[in-house]
């Protein structure tokens, strides 16, 4: 196989026509061309009136001896290896099925890989089922009863089962976890644009369906669910775990335990930190969700002529205050919703959620400021105090409700009467608020400074008709649990995985640190001689 890359078609252009400019680039006949594979497709928007779409394309000849010989581009070279290879072919021995918590992505992709290699895991959740999460958390939407087990944090799939499905990730990944992750969604019926396209996503709609999709796969070869099953205990014996307490009534043996426990398990978080794990605060984001119109996004990153034959646009925004302070623009939700994603009883929190078709009429990102223990405190719990506080606060400012405002009324530091141009696109009710009072006046004086210089960046993003939603607090875990070189904690036999252990950040790199846990706990069945 031959690599091209800076391969490009005017966005008017037929994908069709790949074969013809290869073709060119080559200087060969089309009948030549055997295959072709497309490995990377973006868009180049820098000049708004001549946007292209860039290939990078595999291609099957045979003349690829001659084209390589005579070849003198760095843009076109042999096809490297890039496949994902598991680092052991066993037989694995364990006397106690191996018990997964969490089935968001960090635990079922580690679920996955470790039934494709013949190891059986018990996979808990204190939540429910995708199909029953959905009614649960839509009742609670419609009415705001919450269900503190299963809700937009906690169920079958996580957090990012009712997010954008974003699937891009800057992580460096030589050992292809990345695109073995990719395939496994495919697989299970994800669209396959995926696997090339430079800001892939699926969508919260096409999410739920795969994730059914790899359950079934992961029952099928061995594996067990347990729903509505909440860790609340762990027996430590030695140093080494030797059973689990579920529900507070089941002991459950065990000695290989994978914590895929997500960021906002803060009753988990307590019990660990009581038995003993190791764990420190770490620096996370707080702030709000700010939304615009999505046109006004379009028109901003792609430009006039060309903005309504392409996919809603997306944005990516940083800024550094004058106080030395990071803000930036986190899991933007082109077409979305802002939803209700509270998980504890009268405190609240907001997150972003697109369908595949991103097709609602606002676009909405989190603009959040960083933190650190210097802020909160240097206690491996500091942080999640510290949640709770801005979440009760922005409870009691919306009265259960999503607190809202303007963004002039944000300035100005007063409570918001009626919408202008832009309305809110929400999952849950709302109601008009002052976000300066729920957020420490360094967030907020951080967040104007930023918000008129994105203003700089993209046109419109400072009006005065933004809507600014609080608020915004589970960007990342606010804890890290200690491992070490073979990922396991300071109790033997534990391995902190995914987002929730500070290890990962979005469904990507969590289902990559699930698949790298995996590993590492095979290695060690395959290891073990006896019982």
């Amino acid at each position: 196989m031959i690599r091209l890359r800076q391969i490009k078609l005017n966005i008017e252009e037929n994908e069709s026509n790949l074969i013809n400019k290869i073709s060119k680039i080559l200087n060969i006949p089309q009948s030549e061309i055997l295959e072709i594979s497309i490995i990377k497709k973006s868009i180049d928007a820098r000049k708004k009136d001549n946007l292209f779409y860039v290939y990078e394309v595999d291609i099957k000849t045979n003349l690829e001896e001659k084209i390589l010989s005579k070849n003198k581009s760095t843009d076109i070279f042999k096809s490297p290896e890039e496949n994902y290879i598991f680092p052991t072919t066993g037989p694995y021995n364990y006397k106690n099925k191996p018990i997964i918590v969490g089935t968001g992505p960090a635990g079922l992709f580690a679920a996955y890989t470790l039934v494709e290699q013949g190891i059986k895991p018990i996979i808990i959740e204190r939540g429910e089922k995708v199909e029953d999460r959905v009614k649960t958390i839509e009742n609670f939407w419609e009415t705001g009863k919450l269900n503190t087990n299963s809700n937009v944090q906690f169920g079958e799939g996580g957090a990012g089962t009712f997010s954008d499905g974003k699937l891009n990730t800057l992580v460096k990944d030589k050992a292809f976890r990345g695109k073995k992750v990719f395939e496994i969604f495919v697989d299970n019926n994800a669209p396959k644009e995926i696997m090339y396209e430079n800001k892939p996503h699926i969508g919260t709609d096409i999410l739920r369906e795969v994730i059914i999709n790899m359950r079934n796969k992961i029952i099928s070869m061995g594996g067990e669910f347990r729903y509505n099953t909440c860790l609340t205990n762990i027996n430590i014996n030695n140093n080494k775990i030797e059973s689990i307490e579920v529900n507070n009534n089941e002991i459950i043996p065990c000695d290989n335990l994978i914590l895929a426990i997500g960021h906002s398990a803060r009753d988990t978080f307590e019990m660990l930190y009581n038995k003993g794990l190791e764990m420190h605060a770490k620096p996370f984001a707080v702030g709000v969700r700010i939304e615009h119109p999505q046109e006004m996004i379009n028109i901003s990153q792609y430009g006039e002529k060309y903005y309504k034959q392409l996919p809603p646009a997306s944005y990516k925004l940083t800024y550094t205050t004058k106080e030395n302070r990071g803000v930036y623009s986190f899991c933007m939700c082109p077409g979305g919703y802002v939803v209700n994603a509270s998980s504890e009883q009268e405190k609240l929190v907001v997150n972003g959620m697109s369908n595949y078709k991103r097709d609602t009429t606002n676009a909405n990102s989190a603009l959040v400021v960083t933190v650190s223990p210097k802020d909160f405190g240097e206690h491996p719990l500091s942080g999640i105090k510290f949640q709770r506080e801005l979440e009760s606060i922005a409870y009691k400012k919306g009265n259960g409700k999503i607190p809202l405002q303007l963004y002039k009324d944000y300035v100005l530091n007063k409570e918001s009467t009626s919408f202008k141009n832009v309305h809110p696109v929400t999952k849950g009710d709302y109601t008009f608020s002052n976000i300066n009072d729920i957020l420490p006046n360094y967030i907020n004086d951080s967040l104007k400074e930023a918000i008129e210089y994105f203003g700089t960046k993209i046109n419109g993003y400072n009006r005065e008709d933004a809507i600014l939603l609080g608020v915004e607090s589970r960007t990342s875990s606010p804890v890290q649990i200690k491992r070490d070189e073979n990922l396991l904690s300071n109790i033997e036999g534990i391995y902190p995985c995914g987002e929730g252990a500070g290890y990962a950040g979005g469904i990507t790199t969590a289902a990559m640190d699930g698949i790298k846990v995996a590993e590492n706990l095979a290695i060690k069945l395959s290891q073990k001689k006896d019982f």
